[in-house]
């Protein structure tokens, strides 16, 4: 890999948009009558996303562009402004690191429905999955620390667990998603996800039957994931999971949270999110425990829809811009953050010691669990938290990346080998991890290099 170079950042101009910088040279120019998916629709407004010239759509949009790009990486700069421009790209923000040095910090188009506040180069918009592994490394820190092992039953830490055979449910099981309760089985509403302790959402995973023997087998713990590791990470150190990644992000001056702070509430983009049809889609029979063999096609079909919408805002649908939601902890899905502070977060795993021994990480990125998952419905490779690449779904082309993808596209990685971190988030959700427009930009970066 040759040096990296820098170079004087893109010439900008402060069009009075906030902190993060001014407006760059260019104005991308779009037409949303082409995008990458169906025309955007808010979650939770039955309309179209309004657009600055009125009704017609075929209508040019000018987007705003800010921040700085080295001028090796211009193929980055030029991706991100097709996105816009080609790729249905409502707002969004990318961030690279080569080799300890920033050399991609760029932010553009819109924070909201209205398209009227340019995102800025700290916008927080909520990332999904990506919060994840964040959350994995919290929980890998306690193990460094000689606070908990790997394989170690969770029970330990958290007697309550041991319900309903769970007695032998690991660590390292709850990590790489083969714990057995990717859902909660009792009925719940909007108004316990909004409550952590004992009672209501930690409770109720607590006395939640597995729904395969644990360790057999692996499915995508979507939603639970936050809670099932956030209460080993609670029990542990005495802190929720929102607060030690406060700790955590604070000193790289990294822009990450579970749980806004309110203060901080009126900078988060607003997600655009069609969810179509789950939240109809719960009756009563759903619930039935006893309906379909365990390991069925119609048990698998009845685990997957309810690990999105018990309690129906889970997923975060239809309550994704509220208060609540973002003030909430729901780690494995409302973790929010900027480009940068995801690149910051990855930058610093790379650094040798500094936020987990390197041992740990390399276990913690290697494949675990390796196999067909009834809720991607697809055969996944999970690592303790984070996903090693694979050419599924690769982060580049070297060996030995890991990170993760959230829902909609945003992700964050690391790849040892060539020395690049990458965060992108964005707040146009569309109904998959890798899509068109972070894939452009990850090839464009590796181009450049």
């Amino acid at each position: 890999m040759h040096p990296t170079r820098r170079s004087a950042p893109v010439e900008t101009t402060s069009p009075g948009g906030g902190p993060g910088g001014g407006l760059s040279g260019d104005r991308v120019t779009c037409r949303h009558g082409r995008a990458d998916d169906q025309p955007l629709r808010h979650a939770g407004l039955d309309r179209p996303l309004a657009r600055p010239h009125g009704p017609d759509e075929s209508r040019a949009v000018h987007v705003p562009v800010i921040g700085q790009c080295d001028a090796r990486f211009e193929a980055v700069r030029e991706e991100f402004v097709r996105n816009f421009a080609e790729r249905g790209e409502v707002g969004a923000a990318v961030c690279v690191v080569v080799d300890g040095v920033t050399v991609v910090d760029l932010a553009g188009g819109w924070a909201d429905p209205a398209v009227r506040l340019p995102w800025q180069l700290n916008t927080p918009v909520d990332f999904y999955s990506v919060g994840k592994a964040f959350l994995a490394l919290l929980a890998l820190q306690l193990v460094d620390a000689g606070q908990v092992a790997l394989d170690d039953p969770i029970a330990t830490v958290w007697p309550e667990f041991a319900a309903s055979g769970k007695e032998r449910v690991t660590l390292r099981h709850a990590l790489c998603h083969r714990a057995g309760v990717p859902v909660i089985r009792e009925p719940l509403t909007d108004e316990d996800l909004w409550d952590w302790d004992w009672d209501c959402m930690a409770g109720a995973l607590a006395a939640t039957a597995p729904w395969w023997e644990p360790g057999t087998r692996h499915a995508y713990h979507t939603n639970t994931y936050g809670h099932l590791i956030g209460e080993v990470v609670r029990r542990l150190s005495g802190q929720t999971c929102g607060r030690r990644l406060a700790a955590l992000a604070g000193p790289l001056e990294a822009d990450l949270y579970v749980g806004v702070p309110r203060a901080e509430q009126h900078r988060c983009a607003q997600v655009l999110f069609d969810a179509v049809g789950l939240l109809g889609a719960l009756e009563a029979s759903a619930f039935d425990n006893d309906a379909f063999e365990d390991g069925s096609p119609e048990e698998d079909a009845r685990m997957e829809l309810l690990s999105y919408c018990n309690p129906p805002g889970f997923s975060s649908m239809g309550v994704s811009n509220t208060a609540a939601w973002r003030s909430a902890e729901v780690p494995s899905t409302n973790g929010h953050g900027s480009a940068r502070g995801v690149a910051r977060l990855y930058a610093a795993l790379l650094e040798p010691g500094r936020l987990i021994s390197t041992d740990l990480l390399a276990e913690a990125t290697s494949a675990q669990s390796t196999g067909y998952c009834p809720i991607l419905h697809e055969d996944v490779t999970f690592g303790l938290g984070f996903k090693p690449t694979v050419l599924r779904r690769p982060f580049g082309p070297n060996p030995g990346s890991f990170g993760h993808f959230g829902t909609g596209g945003a992700v964050g990685f690391a790849d040892p080998v060539g020395g690049v971190v990458f965060g992108y988030v964005m707040n146009h959700v569309i109904p998959r991890w890798q899509s068109t427009r972070n894939r452009s930009l990850i090839d464009a970066l590796y181009r450049s290099l």
